[in-house]
């Protein structure tokens, strides 16, 4: 089976090819504001305009014209509704154009499969970090279910709120690690954790507050401090919680190397297993639709025409997962 997958909940246009569960091609087309924060509407006339040209790279680039294409798949939520759109569109012409079946994934649910794949875990707690989402979910009853999560805005969120009050242009996180590295003075800031949940706004709002008191490099190192122990804090309790040995890291936010270190240092101290997806499937792609999607369709479900619209707030654990 040769499935198309497209991604289109934020600022990635993305098409990935899988054949047999192996992934074939992942191309992509991103848009970056030329200041603050994504727009949605500039997003979406940018997911419009490059639509076309992605999907034809991606069938160059696995070397297939689009008549050998077996199913379709695409992000249905959860994500910026006007982008969702796009792809929705797009992912319901192919399906009629080629009498081909369509298939709607679940954008969380793709992070952590594409994850498990690659990373070769079987059973993990993950740490979903990303623009915004910020959640830790694990296996049960059948279902992802999420144990913990950001009670306002997610860590990326979060991360480019301090950067904009810093000057740095989006995506803020990069930056702020490097400013991270340089700070060596500890400073108290609110840190805010309830059961398996966490809360940013208080966080970001004292740390634009601080501004003219401290050196940005010391606030960049003790925000990131508080905000990652925070997250590890609670992945660690839904790791005790479910008795799982296995912790997976994933979404953009996994790539900042301090994050890393606190997770796999938490793990080897329960004897557990701490990964993390290769970095070109935790940012938003088309493989990891794709593979999700081809694995649905291979458990014998597919989205009819008419249940094909976009879900912004489609909620993790109201999938299903026929393989669990």
């Amino acid at each position: 089976m040769i499935t198309l997958g497209i991604e289109s909940t934020a600022h990635t246009f993305g098409v990935g090819i899988v054949r047999d569960g192996e992934i074939i091609a992942n191309t992509k087309s991103m848009y970056s504001p030329e200041k603050g924060g994504i727009h949605p509407g500039e997003a979406s006339e940018h997911h419009y305009a490059n639509a076309v040209n992605t999907i034809k790279n991606a069938l160059q680039n696995a070397n297939l014209e689009k008549e050998e294409i077996d199913s379709i798949a695409f992000s249905q939520g959860p994500g910026i509704p006007q982008c969702l759109q796009i792809g929705g569109v797009a992912a319901r012409s192919l399906s009629v154009s080629l009498g081909i079946p369509l298939v709607g994934v679940n954008h969380c649910v793709a992070h952590i499969e594409i994850g498990k794949k690659e990373a070769n875990l079987d059973d993990p707690v993950t740490l979903y970090v990303a623009g915004g989402n910020s959640q830790v979910i694990g296996s049960a009853g059948g279902k992802y279910r999420v144990f913990g999560e950001t009670l306002d805005i997610a860590i990326g969120n979060a991360l480019d709120k301090v950067a904009r009050k810093l000057g740095i242009p989006h995506p803020g996180g990069p930056e702020i690690e490097k400013l991270a590295e340089k700070g060596d003075k500890f400073i108290e800031l609110p840190y805010v954790v309830k059961g398996m949940d966490f809360s940013y706004s208080g966080l970001v709002t004292k740390v634009q507050r601080e501004l003219n008191k401290h050196e940005k490099e010391d606030l960049c190192y003790s925000f990131q401090e508080h905000a990652f122990a925070m997250l590890v804090e609670a992945t660690e309790r839904a790791m005790a919680h479910l008795g799982k040995d296995e912790v997976l890291l994933t979404g953009g936010v996994a790539a900042n190397k301090r994050l890393n270190e606190m997770l796999e240092i938490m793990a080897e101290d329960r004897g557990a297993v701490a990964r993390k997806s290769p970095m070109k499937y935790c940012m938003d792609n088309g493989a990891m639709i794709a593979y999700t999607g081809q694995k649905l369709l291979k458990s014998g479900e597919k989205t009819k025409f008419e249940n094909s619209e976009t879900r912004p707030d489609w909620r993790t654990e109201q999938v299903d997962i026929p393989w669990l």
